[in-house]
């Protein structure tokens, strides 16, 4: 379960809530300009834009959930269980497994009109990383500055998506949730009239009661619509601290609270961490469930040109501002 955004203010800003009942080894990772990726079609992947993003590394390979590129491209990769559909390698196409689409669209393109281009010879294969790491079921949204897209590759063959609203969750498809907005039209963030009847007479008694109807549960239906209210409507200042601050905000209006989702085998659905990035500026923001403190990595001149990754533990120990002490 997850739920992805893209904000702008004077910059872009492009992230995610990661909910899952177990964590999977993530650090924050820079891969660099001219990183060499051995794809499973027999190419070699040298990338020609550095990224930065939350990702696990096997045998010096980042497995990315999300990252941006330093050219303001970020992609993140979200749960769709038994809609997603991998196929055998095909004939005439670039065949790439699932966990190298992030490496590949970001190490090569710029822009979303580049990817769409390309998105048009891609087959998604059912390759695994490894024989112990079995294949995830993933759909993916991508951004570039301005606009966004939602990849998916169902039995009908690989669907792309423009995707106005920003937002991106988990089951059911994508056309599903932009159908969905339309059974809350009657949303506000201003108080309403009453428009039940003229026969009787109504008044709100308190702020709020415009959006009366805003699911809270945590259901990716349901943070599809919450998130994107939140979102189309937020008000926020053009500088980096309020824009940083305002799109956790948002991401906190989808949070899954420890307790409050049990899986079927008795485990507790959480957000493991949130991010944002910048994409003007390759700076990455995250913060995790124990530590709500806003961290930040940025994606420095020097570290684009190694030869190697970089990788920075996340600050999992939250920290806690005394202020009376004498």
């Amino acid at each position: 379960m997850c739920t992805c955004i893209q904000l702008k203010t004077k910059d872009s800003y492009f992230g995610r809530n990661l909910d899952l009942e177990y964590r999977f080894g993530e650090k924050v990772v820079i891969t660099p300009r001219n990183y060499c990726f051995s794809l499973r079609n027999k190419d070699i992947l040298k990338t020609k834009y550095a990224m930065i993003g939350m990702a696990t590394v096997f045998q010096n390979y980042p497995l990315y959930a999300e990252a941006v590129n330093e050219k303001g491209l970020a992609m993140a990769g979200l749960y769709f269980p038994e809609n997603a559909k991998y196929f055998k390698s095909k004939e005439h196409q670039i065949n790439l497994a699932p966990f190298e689409l992030i490496p590949y669209f970001l190490g090569k393109f710029e822009t979303i009109a580049e990817v769409k281009e390309e998105l048009k010879k891609i087959n998604i294969t059912n390759e695994s990383f490894s024989s112990d790491m079995p294949l995830a079921d993933l759909h993916w949204m991508i951004s570039d500055k301005e606009t966004s897209i939602v990849v998916e590759q169902t039995i009908e063959g690989l669907k792309v998506y423009d995707n106005p609203i920003g937002v991106l969750t988990n089951n059911p498809p994508f056309s599903y949730h932009m159908m969905n907005l339309n059974n809350y039209l009657n949303l506000s963030p201003y108080n309403q009239e009453n428009q039940f009847s003229r026969k009787v007479s109504l008044n709100t008694y308190g702020q709020g009661m415009g959006a009366i109807g805003l699911p809270g549960d945590n259901s990716p239906s349901s943070r599809f619509i919450r998130c994107a209210f939140y979102k189309l409507n937020s008000i926020c200042a053009d500088n980096e601290e309020e824009s940083v601050v305002q799109f956790f905000h948002i991401l906190e209006s989808v949070l899954m609270v420890k307790g409050s989702v049990i899986t079927k085998s008795g485990k507790c659905d959480i957000t493991t961490y949130s991010s944002c990035m910048n994409q003007e500026h390759g700076i990455y923001y995250y913060k995790t469930y124990y530590n709500p403190q806003i961290c930040m990595v940025k994606m420095r001149e020097e570290e684009k040109n190694k030869t190697d990754l970089t990788v920075y533990d996340l600050m999992e120990k939250p920290s806690f501002q005394l202020i009376n002490d004498k």
